[in-house]
């Protein structure tokens, strides 16, 4: 545990010496709840729409930052590998296990973070716009989102270790493209219906939104919370382990 507390601090280091994390993982989630607002106040009620208000909003907002800790942690591991940093850590005494700890655990506990400071600025305009906001469905929602985190988390590991950092990016902003239109994050899936929605379903990332949106509202039932969370941990249960085989596959060919 002492190896995997060592390497994750490192990480964390590393991702705080980057200007851009800060911007990405921080400040762009949260310009984009004031954006989407504005976009909000400017929708006549008649009609009808509530995607962009921000008790629909702060959720969706939530994983769509998700996904930018994914691209960090692909980052950081195709860096890792390209720069024989790696190589030379194989040397000592820590696993393949030691070293995907090390990567997961800092990206999750950034992730908490991250939603948590852009649910205080869900709650901030809450007060602003005078609509509703659940203080315990924020702290309920923070939780709730972890497995999405680890999930993304899986897919930046995933790439960064079979990939290069040039083209890492690349898969993870196709990950960013399909998690924000897909994940009924931008629209409401289950309105439109039809072909779209069956698409939705049949990706892990509207799952996500669906289970930040109903932790947010405190709806805890089966069918809104509770079935949508389940398949998004065997996702990231899924995403994770064959992002470990791949760490660990690499790790072994680079070492014969």
């Amino acid at each position: 545990m002492f190896k995997v507390k060592a390497f994750a601090v490192r990480n964390i280091k590393e991702l705080m010496r980057d200007p851009l994390s800060y911007i990405f993982c921080l400040g762009f989630p949260i310009v984009m709840l004031v954006v989407m607002t504005l976009v909000n106040e400017s929708i006549p009620e008649e009609a009808g729409m509530t995607i962009f208000r921000i008790d629909n909003l702060a959720g969706g907002i939530a994983v769509f930052g998700q996904t930018f800790i994914m691209l960090f942690t692909a980052l950081t591991v195709s860096k890792d590998r390209s720069g024989a940093f790696l190589i030379r850590m194989y040397a000592s005494p820590m696993r393949s296990a030691d070293f995907i700890g090390g990567y997961i655990l800092p990206m999750t506990a950034v992730s908490a973070v991250q939603t948590a400071a852009a649910f205080a600025a869900a709650l901030i305009i809450s007060l602003i716009t005078k609509t509703s906001l659940n203080i315990l469905g924020l702290l309920a929602a923070v939780a709730a989102t972890l497995p999405s985190a680890v999930m993304f988390i899986g897919f930046g590991l995933l790439f960064g270790s079979l990939f290069s950092e040039k083209s890492a990016p690349g898969l993870c902003a196709l990950i960013i493209s399909l998690g924000s239109f897909l994940g009924g994050i931008w629209f409401d899936a289950e309105s439109t219906g039809g072909v779209m929605l069956k698409l939705c379903k049949s990706l892990p990332f509207w799952y996500c939104t669906k289970t930040a949106r109903s932790a947010v509202a405190l709806d805890l039932s089966f069918d809104e919370f509770l079935l949508p969370l389940i398949i998004v941990l065997i996702c990231a249960t899924a995403v994770t382990a064959l992002a470990a085989l791949s760490f660990k596959s690499k790790m072994k060919a680079d070492l014969s």
